[in-house]
C-alpha cells in the first residue's frame, strides 16, 4: 500500500481485492534434480504442432535455448530456463525473460552453491478478460473475476495443466519413438505392423514416411512446406499419428506432471 501511495495511488486492500482483474499470469516452477535440464525440455516442446497463426519463438543464449514461448493477442504459453533468466537479469532486466527479475536476483545468489539443481519455469499469461471468461468456463471454473478470487492455486494447477495438456496432444507419438536396433527403418516399420493390427498397408506406409520426415525437421517446419494444401488433410494426419501403439516410447513431460500434479511450491533455501 505504501508503495501505490508514493505512485499517487490512494486506496485500501479491501479495495484490491475486489477489484476486476484483465491480466493474470499463472506459473509454476518446477525442479530438475535427475541430470535434466531446461533446455532438453524446451527442445521436446518445441516439436509440438502448433498452429502456424500463432507465433512462437525461441531466445538463445550462447546459442543454448534458452525458452519457448507460445504466444497470440489473448494469450501465450512460456516455458523458460529461470536461473538463466536470473543471470540475464544481473545484466540488464530488459534481456530477461520475466521482466521483474531484478527484484529476485537475492534468489540466483542463494543458487550460486547449488550445482545440481536446475529450474524449468511455466507460464500462462491470459492477457485480456474476455479470454480469462472463456478458458473459465471451457474448463467449469465458477468464479468472480477478481483478485482475490483467482489468485488460487486450485487455479493455476488447473489452468497450467490445461496448456500442458494442449501440448503434449500436439506433439506426435511418433517422435518418442526410439529404436536400438542398427536397422531402424526395418524395425519400425515391423511395429508399426505388428502394434496397429488394423491399419492398412496404405496408411502404415503413411505413418513410415511421416516418421522418416519428423527425423530431419520439426512439425511446424513440415507443415509450413505443405501451407498451400489442407489443412483438415494435415491434422487428420496428426490425430492418426497420436494414435497409434508403439514400444519404446516414453512420454518426456513426465516430471512437468508431476510436479504439477502436487503443485508444491519450490523455496530457494
Amino acid at each position: 500500500m505504501a508503495i501505490l501511495k508514493q505512485m499517487g495511488v490512494v486506496t485500501t486492500a479491501a479495495a484490491i481485492a475486489s477489484a476486476p482483474v484483465c491480466t493474470i499470469h499463472y506459473s509454476k516452477n518446477i525442479p530438475l534434480t535427475d541430470g535434466a535440464t531446461p533446455r532438453f525440455f524446451i527442445n521436446k516442446l518445441k516439436e509440438a504442432n502448433i498452429k502456424l497463426s500463432l507465433d512462437t519463438n525461441q531466445t538463445d543464449y550462447r546459442n543454448e535455448g534458452h525458452s519457448y514461448r507460445w504466444h497470440c493477442n489473448s494469450y501465450e504459453v512460456i516455458f523458460y530456463d529461470k536461473i538463466k533468466d536470473l543471470e540475464k537479469a544481473r545484466t540488464s532486466n530488459k534481456r530477461a525473460v520475466e521482466k521483474d527479475s531484478d527484484l529476485q536476483l537475492p534468489i540466483a545468489e542463494k543458487l550460486k552453491n547449488k550445482r545440481k539443481l536446475e529450474v524449468l519455469r511455466m507460464e500462462v499469461r491470459l492477457n485480456k478478460r474476455k479470454k480469462i471468461k472463456q478458458l473459465f468456463a471451457q474448463l467449469a471454473i465458477k468464479n468472480d473475476l477478481t483478485f482475490k478470487k483467482l489468485f488460487k492455486p486450485a487455479i493455476s494447477k488447473k489452468i497450467l495443466m490445461h496448456y500442458m495438456d494442449e501440448l503434449e496432444s500436439k506433439r506426435p507419438t511418433l517422435l518418442d519413438y526410439k529404436t536400438s536396433s542398427d536397422q531402424d527403418g526395418k524395425t519400425l516399420l515391423a511395429d508399426l505392423i505388428f502394434h496397429n493390427p488394423t491399419l492398412g498397408p496404405k496408411k502404415v506406409l503413411q505413418l513410415y514416411g511421416f516418421k522418416a520426415a519428423l527425423n530431419i525437421m520439426t512439425p511446424r517446419e513440415l507443415r509450413a512446406m505443405f501451407a498451400n494444401h489442407s489443412t483438415r488433410t494435415w491434422y487428420r494426419l496428426i490425430a492418426q499419428a497420436n494414435q497409434i501403439r508403439l514400444p519404446e516410447t516414453q512420454k518426456p513431460f513426465g516430471d512437468i506432471r508431476k510436479c504439477l500434479t502436487k503443485f508444491k511450491p519450490l523455496r530457494f533455501k
